[in-house]
């Protein structure tokens, strides 16, 4: 199976948290990594998972043109701060090709686990706007490519 997480494009900093929306400078590194994805060959999840929070919904909508046959989800357990475990035991479960639009420390902490099968400590720094693709063997997990942010955010 294959995976790729992303983390959700800058956000405008305001209040409440979870009702934060991307900048302007935030849909144009969506856009250009939707570009960037495309143009890999290699980016055709059945499924894009987003948490609730605006900001990753926002990013997920703006990634849409890179994958337009993937099916949108919001999915809860996908917040900064939640558990790391629930989502690898969902993925486990998981049979089609999945990515994951959400935010730091989860994702960094989460890469972490599916490859080394241990969230701390945390191996990986997934930056805005970037994604890392991982390739499940066995029950672990293998790092098959990353797309760093192109403005260097």
């Amino acid at each position: 199976m294959e995976l790729h997480l992303i983390r959700h494009a800058h956000a405008e900093d305001t209040a409440p948290d979870e009702a934060r929306r991307l900048s302007p400078r935030g849909r144009r590194q969506a856009r250009a990594l939707a570009r960037r994805l495309r143009a890999t060959g290699d980016f055709a999840p059945a499924e894009v998972w987003h948490s609730t929070l605006r900001r990753a919904r926002e990013t997920a909508e703006l990634l849409a043109p890179a994958a337009p046959d993937a099916r949108q989800r919001e999915q809860p357990g996908l917040a900064p701060e939640d558990d790391t475990a629930a989502v690898a035991r969902r993925l486990a479960r998981t049979r089609v090709p999945v990515a994951i639009v959400a935010h730091e420390p989860l994702l960094s902490a989460l890469a972490s686990r599916l490859v080394t099968g241990a969230a701390e400590p945390v191996v990986f720094h997934v930056r805005k706007a970037s994604a890392l693709a991982l390739t499940r063997v066995g029950r672990r997990w293998v790092v098959r490519w990353f797309l760093p942010p192109e403005d260097g955010q």
